[in-house]
Formats: C-alpha cells, sequence, structure tokens
C-alpha cells in the first residue's frame, strides 16, 4: 500500500469506470427491433450465399417471388464469397405491402436486391417479387 496517500482518494487498481462505488448502472438503449424487410434480406441472403437451402424460404416467399429464389440461389454470385448486408431500406406503399431494396457487398462490388413484401391475413410478411440487379464497382478479373 503506498503510504504517501491516503487510501481513500485512490480507486482500486482494476476499476476502469468512473462511477462511484454502489452506483446505479447506466440503462441501456433498448435496441431497435429489426423490421420485416430486414429480416427477410438476412434470410435471402443466407439462401443466395449458400448457408442455407432454398426451403429455408418456404412460407417466407409464395408464386412467383419463391420460383424466382429457386432458379438464382444456385447461380447467384453470393456463393462465391462472404457477401455483406450494408443496408436495407423499405417504403410503405399502402398498409399491409412495402417494397424493399438491400445493398450487399461483395468485395470491391455491391450488389442490390429488390423485393416486395406484402402481409397476409395472418399477419405475417410473405415477398411477393424479387430482382437482383447487376453489380456496380470495379470488376474482378
Amino acid at each position: 500500500m503506498n503510504r504517501h496517500r491516503p487510501a481513500t482518494t485512490r480507486r482500486p487498481p482494476t476499476r476502469t469506470d468512473a462511477r462511484a462505488p454502489g452506483a446505479r448502472p447506466r440503462p441501456r438503449a433498448p435496441r431497435p427491433r429489426p423490421t420485416p424487410h430486414e429480416l427477410f434480406a438476412e434470410r435471402l441472403l443466407s439462401v443466395l450465399c449458400g448457408l442455407r437451402p432454398v426451403h429455408h424460404l418456404i412460407g417466407h416467399a409464395v408464386g412467383e417471388a419463391y420460383e424466382r429464389a429457386v432458379t438464382l440461389a444456385p447461380v447467384a454470385a453470393y456463393r462465391t464469397a462472404h457477401p455483406v448486408l450494408r443496408g436495407c431500406r423499405g417504403v410503405p406503399l399502402r398498409r399491409g405491402v412495402v417494397e424493399a431494396c438491400a445493398s450487399v457487398e461483395i468485395g470491391p462490388r455491391v450488389h442490390a436486391l429488390a423485393f416486395r413484401l406484402e402481409q397476409g391475413e395472418d399477419h405475417r410478411w410473405r415477398c411477393t417479387a424479387l430482382e437482383l440487379a447487376a453489380a456496380h464497382g470495379p470488376h474482378r478479373p
């Protein structure tokens, strides 16, 4: 113990915060809940990059959107690298209908996903339209 300083003016060496002993911690800000279009974009990306099988979209994509996912999944460029979902934005068209776009980064290139989600009578969101856009950015040799 250091005899030159009183023990009451010194914090323990393992303490890194400035709170007084016994003080209550500050409440953390709640995390925002992901939107239905963000959840679907992550689910779709996991299928397109091969982490999940296509039937992972059953119940989340219907009709032509599911058929489009079935044809795109085996040939999508996402399977060659580790894609990163950079952002997802949805625009409500009317109650229960959202059109969304997501940007996906694969190395130096950025791809775009566009899809439409519709909320059914059971309050579940399902994809009814799906498009993949061409990549932008420098071409990889």
